[in-house]
């Protein structure tokens, strides 16, 4: 159990990530109209694609 708690705690402060609200996001949340371009066409191509995959 010493083991464990040894390695978590060496874990986290090897660890070089920023703290912080979305510091450990892999997209970037700085500018928003981006972001929501971005959602938007991946949310829209999935829902998209069972509808072509049929019409084809």
């Amino acid at each position: 159990m010493l083991l464990v708690a040894r390695f978590t705690t060496s874990v986290v402060y090897r660890s070089h990530c920023e703290k912080g609200p979305g510091k450990n996001l892999p997209f970037s949340v700085e500018i928003k109209w981006w972001l929501l371009v971005r959602m938007t066409l991946y949310f829209e191509s999935g829902f998209a694609i069972p509808f072509f995959t049929f019409r084809h």
